[in-house]
């Protein structure tokens, strides 16, 4: 089944192999890939350019991931993990699903990347970021009488009954990021209590991360809790769509990626790793409309990626909300009191 989804979702571009390239004829690598489908196709058709290697992509969540992982522990089809949260790389970690490597390019990235290299120890790396903001279609806003939010509070206004999407936290990483930044922000009791008052104002809990956002530029939503990366594309096409970062603050993400033990493609999944902590493999994300921070120092700056020292950001701790007991009891505990309850 999965080699069958592998190989329908390959991108098989029909690229001519470059002269030098022949030994890399045979070589393939098996990718499961957590950011949008867009960014995913652009890095297979720039990797498959730059190496000849092809490469068999499957886009999921960063939370069906791990759970497929987990899945072929025994028999691993997948060689690279790319995008999702650290802290879902993490728990597979822990759970003996990963291989370590230290890549030569590790010194051109920044700290903060370097830093969840560390504390994922050594097991997955960090490659781009981004932070957790509330996003609102103007003209929804207007026709249904709401105020735009701008703190967590503001989702709590009746005036949002049946008008916020967010995602799934046992899908969706961006969502476990959520519930982790709110339990951080706020503390675990506090937290829970805040969601369960919540409840009554979201509409649906999305399995995909980037779905909500999707529902608020169509005009099918008022709300999304999400990230900041695709707001610019969907503002140049005119969407009425922005997004505001809560005054209380706010948690961000930095996203990993890893290589899988027991990978039957090691070599290449170690090229691939190399490959994509390069400053031009980073510079792909802005290029197609998403709008992450760069791990990698020379990755272009581009101007349309929110400026962190401006947003107050809760002081996320990445190995502890990133144990697989840790995020087990929230996702437990989320499911008992918040996703059980009534719509």
């Amino acid at each position: 089944m999965l080699k069958r989804s592998f190989l329908s979702l390959a991108i098989v571009t029909g690229l001519a192999m470059l002269p030098g390239q022949k030994s890399h004829a045979q070589q393939q690598l098996n990718m499961l890939c957590a950011p949008v489908s867009e960014w995913c196709e652009a890095l297979v058709v720039a990797f498959q350019r730059d190496t000849g290697i092809k490469v068999n992509m499957a886009r999921k969540s960063g939370g069906e991931i791990l759970a497929q992982i987990r899945a072929e522990a025994n028999n691993p089809r997948t060689d690279i993990w790319f995008g999702g949260s650290i802290e879902a790389h993490m728990a597979a970690s822990e759970d003996g699903l990963l291989m370590p490597y230290s890549s030569p390019n590790l010194k051109d990235l920044h700290p903060w990347a370097i830093k969840a290299y560390s504390q994922a120890n050594g097991f997955a790396v960090g490659v781009s970021s981004g932070v957790i903001g509330l996003v609102h279609n103007a003209e929804v806003a207007k026709k249904k009488g709401f105020t735009p939010p701008k703190s967590w509070n503001d989702l709590l206004d009746p005036k949002l009954k049946g008008e916020i999407q967010m995602p799934n936290p046992n899908s969706s990483s961006t969502a476990y990021t959520i519930v982790a930044g709110l339990v951080q922000l706020m503390g675990e009791e506090p937290a829970f209590e805040f969601m369960k008052k919540m409840h009554a104002n979201v509409n649906s809990y999305t399995r995909s991360g980037s779905a909500p956002q999707k529902a608020v530029e169509q005009g099918e939503t008022g709300v999304s809790i999400g990230f900041n990366f695709d707001i610019p594309t969907a503002k140049a096409k005119n969407i009425p769509i922005d997004i505001i970062f809560p005054a209380e603050g706010t948690s961000y993400e930095v996203a990993g990626m890893s290589i899988i033990k027991g990978t039957r493609n090691e070599d290449t999944a170690k090229k691939f790793y190399d490959w994509y902590l390069t400053a031009a493999a980073q510079d792909i994300s802005a290029s197609i409309g998403q709008f992450h921070i760069p791990a990698h120092k020379g990755a272009k700056p581009d101007p349309r990626i929110p400026d962190t020292s401006k947003i107050k950001l809760v002081e996320y701790d990445f190995k502890k909300f990133g144990s697989a007991a840790t995020r087990r009891a929230l996702l437990a505990r989320w499911d008992r009191e918040v996703g059980a309850l009534p719509k």
